[in-house]
């Protein structure tokens, strides 16, 4: 390799790494930004679901922009924008103004993955392209990993401020790396956009999301947000659909789904999406509040699923050769028995049962994204490609907000109901709560003991709602394993 070729993959791997870490960095403080903020669990979702939502919507628009601005000013105003918006987030003194930051992190952070895998295999010869993908993978895991352990030491030591300040030095080298290292990329084309059917189809996303995050707190249908929201989605929606199939160049053509494997994979690339940050979401406040961890273990534990990661890079190559459809749906049962591990966790689950129940979910994800990719494009036209990678990677960034506000919708409501069924039980008449066994602290004759008690009560309730988006994610991807069955054996791409 040439200094160049060095400085191009040192700085793709910085990105890289900087979009990572924020991944589960934002996970891991949302206990303490909840308190500080003084937010509900649903309403501090916001915080993820809605940075996906800006991440799936703005991704498309990646190999436009590229080419509208050029590969170095498309690489360094998007780092730019990430770093300040990773700052804004920082300084947020309301949930408002942390959510608004996070979007504009979504929108800035989502052309950074694609664009660096574009730059890689436009300034590296054919030979070294496989030694370079591997390294920006590499990078890729590291950050999600690196992220909380980083990122809980800045919380324990300051704030939940400091984690998201340590995104900024990183930051500012990755801008000096880009200036130098992107030098001569920077020719512009001049390129269509359908922009009819870009806003119909993030008029509908954002519509979808918004009734699943909002239903809950506005008693769904009854409410005239939520039929609003309804109403201009479904418009949105049939817009998008009818300008598809009419327009001589639509923003998503219809026919990409005519090729099965490309179809399904979209579909897997959905559920893949959905089991892939929802446990990073629903573990920080599991731990933090029923169980009272500190910072720094609850960020290594998280990391375990980098670990996971890590360890199917040894073999998932060699497995994707010779049995991709195996591959995949091994995949996706390892990833149905570590959520059904997680959903047999009570009160007082270990540190073990975390650690090795999230390994089990990287390792998962890990061995059926790379042969799912392979199988879903293996069929696409070269020329299909770049559209078809766009679509797959917004199916994929949807699927992880959505269900991330199903679960928590879940949550919310198994815990509201419990609570509500167990403290029936709590009355004078009830023979258990007056023997010598029941701890004094709980007692029903003074406020101080049935405050404790309540207490208690709402922990366990907790502690049903996690269990029960656990089971949610289990079920989800059992049911999925059969559609690596639908896929085709990878064959010659069509010209």
């Amino acid at each position: 390799m040439t200094g160049r070729q060095w400085l191009i993959l040192l700085m793709v791997q910085l990105s890289n790494l900087l979009f990572g870490m924020t991944i589960t960095l934002a996970n891991l403080v949302l206990p303490q930004v909840r308190g500080a903020l003084s937010a509900t669990q649903d309403e501090i979702s916001w915080v993820i679901t809605l940075n996906l939502v800006a991440t799936a919507v703005a991704t498309p628009m990646t190999a436009w922009l590229a080419n509208r601005l050029g590969w170095r000013n498309m690489m360094f105003f998007t780092v730019l924008g990430f770093t300040v918006s990773s700052f804004l987030c920082g300084i947020a003194n309301s949930l408002e103004t942390l959510i608004f930051a996070r979007v504009a992190q979504g929108l800035f952070g989502a052309p950074i993955m694609p664009m660096g895998q574009a730059i890689l295999l436009g300034t590296f010869p054919p030979h070294l392209q496989a030694t370079a993908l591997v390294m920006w993978g590499v990078g890729a895991v590291f950050g999600p990993v690196l992220g909380p352990i980083l990122g809980s030491v800045a919380t324990e030591a300051y704030n939940w401020r400091a984690a998201f300040y340590m995104i900024v030095p990183p930051g500012i080298c990755a801008l000096v790396c880009i200036w130098f290292a992107l030098k001569d990329y920077t020719q512009r084309k001049k390129v269509s956009f359908d922009w009819v059917g870009f806003i119909a189809l993030s008029i509908a996303l954002v519509s979808a999301q918004l009734i699943f995050d909002r239903g809950q707190r506005l008693d769904w249908f009854e409410s005239r947000e939520i039929l609003l929201c309804a109403f201009v989605g479904a418009l949105a929606l049939w817009i998008f659909i009818v300008h598809c199939l009419t327009a001589n160049q639509p923003f998503l053509n219809p026919r990409l789904l005519l090729d099965r494997n490309f179809a399904v994979g979209i579909m897997i690339a959905f559920v893949m999406g959905m089991l892939n940050f929802t446990a990073l979401v629903l573990f920080p406040s599991l731990l933090h509040d029923l169980r009272g961890y500190p910072d720094s273990v609850i960020g290594q534990l998280i990391a375990a699923r980098g670990i996971g990661n890590w360890i199917a890079f040894l073999f998932i190559a060699k497995l994707t050769r010779v049995a991709p459809r195996l591959s995949i749906a091994t995949g996706l049962a390892i990833q149905a028995v570590g959520a059904f591990w997680m959903a047999q966790f009570d009160i007082n689950l270990t540190e073990f049962d975390v650690f090795w129940s999230n390994l089990l979910m990287g390792l998962g994800q890990s061995v059926t994204f790379t042969p799912m990719t392979v199988v879903a494009f293996s069929t696409l036209p070269r020329h299909q490609i770049t559209e078809g990678s766009a679509v797959f990677t917004m199916m994929r960034n949807f699927g992880s907000s959505l269900f991330i506000s199903l679960a928590v919708l879940i949550l919310v409501r198994s815990t509201s109901i419990n609570y509500a069924r167990m403290t029936e039980f709590i009355t004078p008449y009830r023979e258990a709560l007056v023997f010598p066994s029941l701890p004094a602290s709980w007692s029903t004759e003074t406020t101080t003991g049935l405050l404790r008690l309540s207490n208690e009560i709402q922990r366990q309730s907790a502690m049903i709602g996690y269990v029960n988006a656990f089971y949610l994610m289990a079920i989800t991807a059992a049911l999925s394993a059969p559609l690596a069955c639908l896929l085709r054996e990878a064959r010659k791409r069509e010209p």
